[in-house]
Parts: C-alpha cells; sequence; structure tokens
C-alpha cells in the first residue's frame, strides 16, 4: 500500500494519506448554494454598478467634447481602482469574513454611483473623481471568492467559482440597458436604478450571507499577509494568466463600444448591444471552463484558450468587414476568454493555501483588472496615432501566444501531486 506527502504552494507538507484510506467526494450542503447564489448576484449588482460609465463613453464624449485618450481614460479609472482595490479587500475579507464585506462594500458603491448620476456628469474631472470611487464596486469578486470557495470541497470548487464568477455579466446588463435607459428616461434613471438594488442587496446579504463553518480566519496586519501572499510563486504565476485572460474580457467589454463606433461606423446602441453579447457570451463561458476544469485539470483548459485568443486575436487585427468574420472572430475570443477566466480560478482553489484565498484572489483578481485597464489606454493611443487598431490586436495575439507557451511549460506541475486530489 503506497501512500503520498502532499507539497502546498506556501512550501508545507501534509501528513502522508494512505491511497486506499481516501475519503469520497464530500457531499455539497444545501446551504452552500443558498450562498453561491447570495454571493453571485451581489457580484452581478456590484459589476452593473462598476460598468455604468462605458455604455455612455460616447454620450459623455461629446457632452464634454473629450479626445480618444480622455474618454479611454474615463471608462479605464473604475476599472483600475476597481483591481486595486481587491487586494486590501481581499485581505480584509480572509480577516472578517465575506458576511461582513460584500454588505459593506456594497452600501458604500452607492455614494459614487449616485454622484456620477446627479453631481459630477457635466465636468471631466469629477466624472473621474466618482469613476474612481465607482471602482470599489468591481472589489467584490475579492470577497465573493473565498466565500464560495470555503462553502465547497474541492472537486467542486472550479464549477462553484465559475457559476460565482458568471456575475461578471452584470457588465452585459449595463451594456444591455444603459444606453437605452438613459434615452427614455434621462441620464438620472439608470444611476438611480442600481443605486436602489444596491441599497436592496445590502440589506439582504446582511440578512442572509452567513460564511462557512470553520473557514481559516487570517491574523496579523492586512500589509504582512499581503506581502506574504505576494511572496508565494503561485500568486505571481496566477497573476500573469488573469491579466490575460479575465483583462482581456474586461477591456473589450468597457472599451469594445468605442472601437466598434471608430472602426466600423456603428451607432452607439448598436455597439452596445454587439458589446452586451460579447459579454454574455463570454460569461456562458467563465463556469464551462470551471467545470471544465474540475474534470481535465485547469493547465490544459488554458492553454487551449489562450490558443484560441491568439488566432482569433490575428484575424481582427485585419479587420475584415464585421459581417461575418469580424463577428465570428470577436464572439470567438469572448468564448475563450469567458472560459480562461473560470480555468484560473478553477487553479486558485486547488494552489492556494488555506487561509489566505482572499489574499491569493484580491492580487490575482487586481491582476485582471489591471489586465483590462491598460489595454483601452493603449488602444486609444494607437488609434490617435494611427488611425486604426491593428497594432493593439496584433498586440493581444502576441501576448496570448505567450501566455498559452508559458502556461504549458511553466504551470504543468501547478495544483498536482501524488497524492489524491479532489
Amino acid at each position: 500500500m503506497t501512500s503520498a506527502s502532499t507539497i502546498r504552494p506556501d512550501g508545507a507538507t501534509t501528513a502522508p494519506v494512505p491511497a486506499s484510506s481516501a475519503a469520497p467526494p464530500a457531499a455539497v450542503p444545501r446551504q452552500a448554494w443558498v450562498m453561491l447564489v447570495v454571493a453571485t448576484v451581489g457580484f452581478t449588482v456590484n459589476f452593473w454598478a462598476w460598468a455604468l460609465v462605458s455604455p455612455l463613453g460616447a454620450f459623455f464624449t461629446d457632452e464634454l467634447g473629450l479626445s480618444a485618450l480622455q474618454k479611454s481614460l474615463l471608462v479605464a479609472v473604475p476599472v483600475l481602482v476597481g483591481s486595486l482595490g481587491r487586494i486590501p479587500v481581499g485581505a480584509l475579507t480572509d480577516r472578517f469574513g465575506a458576511r461582513v464585506m460584500f454588505p459593506t462594500v456594497s452600501a458604500l458603491t452607492i455614494l459614487p454611483v449616485l454622484f456620477i448620476g446627479y453631481v459630477g456628469n457635466d465636468s471631466y474631472p469629477m466624472m473621474l473623481l466618482g469613476g474612481f470611487v465607482l471602482g470599489l464596486g468591481g472589489t467584490t469578486f475579492a470577497i465573493g471568492v473565498p466565500l464560495v470557495n470555503a462553502w465547497f470541497p474541492p472537486a467542486k470548487r472550479g464549477m462553484a467559482l465559475g457559476i460565482f464568477g458568471a456575475g461578471m455579466g452584470g457588465t452585459a446588463i449595463s451594456a444591455f440597458t444603459t444606453v437605452g435607459l438613459r434615452r427614455s428616461f434621462g441620464l438620472e434613471f439608470p444611476f438611480t436604478l442600481v443605486a436602489v438594488l444596491l441599497a436592496v442587496y445590502a440589506v439582504a446579504a446582511w440578512l442572509v450571507l452567513r460564511d462557512a463553518p470553520g473557514r481559516p480566519m487570517a491574523g496579523g496586519g492586512v500589509l504582512r499577509r499581503t506581502w506574504e501572499t505576494l511572496r508565494l510563486p503561485v500568486t505571481l504565476q496566477l497573476s500573469f494568466l488573469y491579466a490575460v485572460g479575465f483583462g482581456g474580457f474586461v477591456a473589450f467589454s468597457v472599451y469594445l463600444p468605442t472601437y466598434l463606433k471608430d472602426a466600423f461606423g456603428l451607432d452607439a446602441g448598436d455597439a452596445a448591444l454587439r458589446t452586451a453579447g460579447f459579454v454574455v457570451l463570454a460569461v456562458v463561458m467563465r463556469p464551462v471552463g470551471g467545470i471544465l476544469s474540475d474534470r481535465l485539470h485547469p493547465v490544459r483548459v488554458l492553454v487551449a484558450c489562450f490558443a484560441v485568443v491568439a488566432v482569433f486575436a490575428a484575424v481582427s487585427a485585419l479587420e475584415r468587414p464585421l459581417e461575418w468574420i469580424g463577428t465570428v472572430a470577436f464572439l470567438t475570443m469572448a468564448a475563450a476568454l469567458g472560459a480562461a477566466s473560470g480555468a484560473v480560478f478553477a487553479l486558485v482553489a486547488i494552489a492556494a493555501p488555506a487561509g489566505k484565498v482572499g489574499g491569493v484572489t484580491g492580487i490575482v483578481g487586481a491582476a485582471g483588472g489591471l489586465g483590462g485597464f491598460v489595454p483601452p489606454l493603449v488602444m486609444g493611443l494607437i488609434y490617435g496615432w494611427q488611425g486604426n487598431y491593428r497594432p493593439g490586436l496584433w498586440l493581444l495575439a502576441v501576448t496570448a501566444l505567450v501566455a498559452a507557451a508559458y502556461t504549458a511549460a511553466a504551470m504543468r506541475s501547478v495544483g498536482r501531486s501524488d497524492a489524491t486530489n479532489a
């Protein structure tokens, strides 16, 4: 009879476990599904708030007389803050739990939503200020992942985290509804609606949400724990992969309306609807990526997804007619980026040390958001310099190809062990 020790990413070694005594997969308690639903709804509403400015980029460009770079910065600022904010929010979630953090952050996000809707929409500096604080909504990702991770057994975490990650569909809701609501009811209405939903959710989360029994509770200062998490090799590796996968999704979700308008002459409504289609497909594919990762291993899924992105980013760089080649290329990239996002956090679930899932999630999530912050600025600069977006799309193709090669070569052993791996 053989036994094996498992080496964790933080260097610790668990006790040997006889292969014949491996426990069967744990059943998922009913309350875990309830927590998953509550967390996913909260993530969706907060991401809806986080993405409110992007569909109105063309409107604010005309109203405020913005340049291409100013427009890019306006839609990218919430992404930047929502990304960097995940680092302290993830560490705080390890310390205080999602039971406290989810309703708190949701309630605080109401303030910038109402500020942009009623106070700051006639001034570019005020819009930047509002967008800066609006980034709070994007930090909720670092709250939900450790919550879901603690409630579900390892063999089901890829699927559960994929379902939670589908809450990024809040950006699709924003793309589908914001322009139409502004035209029908005025600029203030979509912001008021989202503020009300955030308030309702904050109360509901406070009443219903519970942290998993026996979840590891981190001690010590936030800065020290963040530094210790950052020093883990797996944190930096996963950060790079998520910067490409989720960062690519975020970049397209915030900048695709502008790209379609500039490159193909679409009006704001049509561009927003096509962007929503891109986002919906990516959202649907995220849990698919998690499920495939549970069955095949996340590394295999990631290599395939990044290779697909590389091929179709190259096709898009040729700027063929939108119907039908361009549409197929963008939708295929949406599917691959969504599945890659789910696969990365399936890998987090099996690679992050217990008690540091929130911290790892915060740093990896920040990298993903930063991966979405930079491309819109680059695209704006390229368009102002070249008058087209081809160099930016070629850069995406090369980056995805590098990510596929790196994953295949350097990530093969992450999350694997000789012991039975749930």
